[in-house]
């Protein structure tokens, strides 16, 4: 379950993130101007924040930005560090670009291995909430066995569409801008997604 509290952030994470996607290299140069839908993991130990903004773009892309959320600078993700914001419950929030999080990376491929899905989000009342921008996402399971040799993370080094981070035991790939496609194409397992407004299931990432 992912908790949630009512606060305030300065800046927003649309704005956030608004700043930050045209800059990168897999970016049309656009800023997204809306979330379009969001979901949520677990940190099994319960200190990262883990959610992905499905947001749209001006000229109407769908752009995925998965993020990490933690209180204090994680050594050695510089290049991952999308920014710094204010959060009147918790303090200050370290905004990462979440595929430069080994926790993020962690729980992604066990998400995706094991069939998992997206947390469910609760208030801090313990009332479960419910949201229409809430996408639902799970893990497809293993659908073959033999891994392919990993990828480095590199955030200099995006391709277009994706980027690809190095897991447990393969490449994670994570999709920049969802796409219709099979989950069962060649990989070893995905993650899938639906939310308002999109009746068919995308690939969000995949394992290889």
């Amino acid at each position: 379950m992912a908790l949630l509290h009512r606060a305030h952030l300065h800046p927003t994470k649309l704005e956030l993130v608004a700043r930050w996607v045209p800059q990168q290299a897999w970016a049309s140069g656009d800023e997204p101007v809306e979330v379009v839908a969001t979901f949520r993991f677990d940190d099994p130990d319960g200190q990262v924040g883990i959610e992905t903004l499905l947001t749209r773009t001006k000229n109407g892309d769908l752009v995925q930005v998965p993020l990490t959320y933690r209180d204090a600078a994680l050594p050695g993700a510089e290049d991952s560090l999308i920014g710094t914001m204010e959060h009147s419950v918790l303090g200050t929030r370290w905004v990462y670009d979440a595929p430069g999080d080994p926790v993020y990376v962690a729980v992604l491929h066990s998400v995706m291995l094991t069939a998992g899905s997206g947390a469910e989000l609760f208030d801090e009342a313990g009332q479960r909430i419910v949201r229409s921008t809430q996408a639902e996402v799970h893990g497809t399971g293993e659908l073959r066995s033999e891994p392919v040799a990993p990828d480095r993370y590199n955030p200099d080094q995006r391709p277009a569409e994706t980027i690809s981070t190095t897991a447990a035991d393969g490449a994670l790939v994570t999709y920049r801008r969802p796409l219709v496609a099979s989950a069962s194409d060649g990989v070893r397992a995905a993650l899938r997604g639906q939310w308002e407004g999109q009746q068919e299931a995308v690939t969000l990432a995949v394992l290889r």
